[in-house]
């Protein structure tokens, strides 16, 4: 259960930036990178939400323990490179910090949720449900 209640935790945290974004960041960002940071919310819901089914699934016995560490830790690491990276990237302009070598880790973390996702079609354990 502690992956489910570390999707709870980024769950509520993705609502915290989606706020931040709406009332403190809008005035200080401009509308590209006020885009960026909305696009790593969103992101940030979505696999949250989805870690938080998987964690579900696995208690219903739709996984192996084995895959579902591969799958969580592959869906952990996708919000921490993609999610996060654009959050530092979007707000480089009033942190000043030289975050641009950032720019090539978002899409790693791209290709760590479809790596996720791709191992969840792979290796769910469904067929007794699909009759």
């Amino acid at each position: 259960m502690r992956i489910f209640k570390i999707s709870a935790i980024l769950l509520a945290l993705a609502v915290v930036f989606g706020a931040f974004g709406a009332h403190a960041l809008k005035a200080r960002l401009t509308p590209e990178s006020l885009g960026v940071w909305k696009t790593a919310v969103e992101y940030h819901f979505y696999h949250a939400l989805g870690l938080m089914a998987l964690s579900v699934a696995f208690r219903m016995n739709f996984f192996q323990e084995k895959s579902f560490k591969w799958i969580s830790g592959l869906m952990l690491g996708g919000l921490g490179f993609f999610s996060g990276s654009l959050y530092l990237l979007s707000t480089r302009d009033i942190h000043g910090l030289p975050v641009g070598f950032l720019g090539p880790i978002t899409p790693i973390g791209g290709v760590l949720f479809i790596a996720a996702w791709v191992m969840t079609a792979l290796k769910a354990n469904v067929h007794s449900v699909d009759k």
